[in-house]
């Protein structure tokens, strides 16, 4: 289960680093509207670059917009970084999400994040959501499109099965899957699996939610207390061990969080750790 490797191919993108910054909560409440400081979440960014990561993902609907132009501000030209972004969701006030997979929206997105990001080219795009309302094999056939076109390099998915998985890759090569994994939600632990056996990045989201693990004299309170580390630094070696294929986004609105989640990278638990986080949830 352990694996050391500190990057990842991406099919059809390349080299990242394993760890990765996720630029959702660089907006307001809700991931709706401004940031309290707009300024403070540019310094996020540009302090991710400076630690060495090279793989930021973010999405037209953080803010909505303000992810992206943020990104823009911060580090814009990206030189080695890529960028992913992801539409298919859209927004109607704080903390509401609708999925809207009709291709001509999906279409019209990419144009704005292209425009918004200051490329030509969007490394990564990622279907946030398949819309049911809409025949899914409308929603695949517009990204291999773009694709096609030159407009994005690789392509993705979000909170999908594997059977959604296998009926995507016969439109594009999916590059990666986005779903919620960590220590106390592991629902898509085939998906994972799926993914480690095909050599898809997978990109856990809220990848340091502990719960009741990190209470007291739990598991990963434990795990931190013999590491020397933090709750988050355990949660985040933990998903680095899983699979050479896991590709963690931890996000933060905050400097000195970010720097103590990417710290995680230098945290490697032994066997009997692992264990005893896999056995606690």
């Amino acid at each position: 289960m352990t694996d050391n490797a500190t990057t990842f191919d991406l099919p059809d993108l390349g080299t990242v680093t394993r760890l990765g910054f996720g630029a959702m909560r660089i907006t307001g409440p809700g991931i709706w509207g401004e940031p309290a400081d707009r300024e403070t979440a540019r310094a996020v960014v540009r302090r991710a670059v400076e630690l060495g990561v090279d793989f930021i993902d973010t999405a037209d609907s953080y803010g909505p917009n303000v992810s992206e132009e943020i990104i823009a501000e911060a580090i814009h030209p990206y030189g080695h970084v890529k960028i992913a972004t992801k539409a298919g969701l859209t927004r109607t006030g704080p903390d509401q999400w609708i999925p809207v997979g009709r291709p001509e929206y999906l279409r019209q997105q990419a144009e704005l994040s292209l425009r918004r990001l200051k490329v030509d080219v969007i490394d990564l795009f990622q279907l946030h959501r398949i819309d049911t309302k809409v025949d899914r094999d409308e929603q695949f056939g517009v990204l291999r499109e773009l694709q096609d076109e030159g407009k994005v390099t690789a392509l993705g998915l979000s909170e999908v099965s594997v059977e959604e998985i296998q009926a995507a890759q016969k439109h594009f090569t999916v590059a990666s899957v986005q779903n919620r994994y960590n220590l106390t939600d592991r629902k898509a632990a085939d998906v994972l699996d799926y993914c480690t056996a095909q050599g898809i990045g997978f990109i856990p989201w809220a990848p340091v939610s502990a719960g009741e693990l990190a209470r007291p004299g739990g598991a990963v309170d434990e795990a931190a207390k013999s590491t020397g580390s933090s709750h988050s630094q355990v949660a985040l070696a933990w998903l680095l061990q899983k699979s050479p294929v896991v590709l963690p986004i931890p996000g933060t609105g905050s400097v000195e969080h970010l720097e103590d989640n990417l710290a995680a990278s230098g945290v490697t638990l032994d066997a009997d750790t692992v264990a005893a986080l896999d056995a606690a949830a």
